[in-house]
């Protein structure tokens, strides 16, 4: 069996986490763009001190780490910043990715699990594409209930991202994650056997 490459994307609060553990427990190896992010930004790493030296050292807290809150206001008022943030941050992160990827064993099923898939224009890259679809105001509540934004906060960081029919053009299996939590893992299991039986 042949090293197979799936992306799992969707919009942000839309159940990726749900889906890449549900994977996980079936037998994927998990390669998760948003842990690598936060690696390659760590006290003393190359990726923190480039963008204190390019966003001034108010992104950092006082311990070292980086203040993620005070970044995500900069980059989510500016595109263009939000733009020098990915062109910094997101050779890092590839480049981490692609290591954990090769390090996988030749018959896994590797799971990428890539917010900015489409963003990236990187869905030609892989063997499937599974997007976790989720209608924009259950989005928004998700993203108030857990990360305590206002309206207007979740639907900046919505519509930072790709918009939903961006997403499900580049998709070869589509979750609804609308429905219960057991709904949504049968439609996980059943793309699971897909995959691995193609």
């Amino acid at each position: 069996m042949r090293k197979r490459r799936v992306a799992l994307a969707g919009g942000i609060a839309s159940g990726k986490s749900l889906i890449a553990q549900r994977f996980e427990q079936l037998g994927a190896v998990l390669v998760d763009y948003d842990t690598l992010a936060r690696q390659v930004v760590e006290p003393g790493t190359p990726g923190l001190e480039v963008l204190a030296q390019v966003f001034g050292t108010g992104i950092l807290r006082p311990d070292g780490t980086l203040d993620r809150e005070e970044l995500g206001e900069l980059v989510f008022d500016d595109d263009s910043v939000r733009k020098n943030l990915n062109s910094l941050l997101h050779p890092l992160v590839w480049g981490a990715a692609k290591a954990a990827d090769a390090a996988a064993p030749d018959d896994a099923v590797v799971v990428h699990v890539i917010p900015l898939l489409v963003e990236t224009d990187s869905a030609h890259s892989f063997d499937k594409v599974v997007v976790v679809d989720t209608p924009i105001e259950m989005q928004i509540a998700r993203l108030m209930s857990r990360n305590g934004y206002n309206r207007m906060q979740a639907k900046k960081r919505i519509a930072a991202q790709a918009s939903r029919e961006a997403r499900l053009a580049v998709a070869d299996y589509v979750i609804d994650n609308s429905g219960t939590i057991p709904e949504t893992l049968a439609q996980a299991e059943s793309i699971w056997d897909q995959i691995k039986t193609s």
